[in-house]
């Protein structure tokens, strides 16, 4: 599953794949906004880390892998 997080201030968005439920994503998201300096903290599918300080988090969208492209698109 793909997840895209906007984050403050920053002009490009996180893009993550992630192996785990949309579910687990969302229990993710909530627990690290609902705490004072809490931290979203996501694994990707190749064993990458990627940390978000929480009240940095401006949005996030989960949904299907976007589909690779290969050449140039005309």
């Amino acid at each position: 599953m793909e997840v895209r997080i906007g984050v403050a201030h920053v002009p490009r968005e996180v893009v993550v794949e992630v192996t785990i439920s949309p579910d687990e994503v969302t229990a993710l998201i909530t627990a690290a906004l609902a705490q004072s300096g809490g931290l979203l903290i996501l694994t990707d599918d190749k064993g990458r880390t990627i940390v978000v300080p929480g009240a940095a988090v401006g949005y996030v969208e989960m949904g299907p892998p976007s589909a690779r492209r290969v050449g140039f698109a005309g």
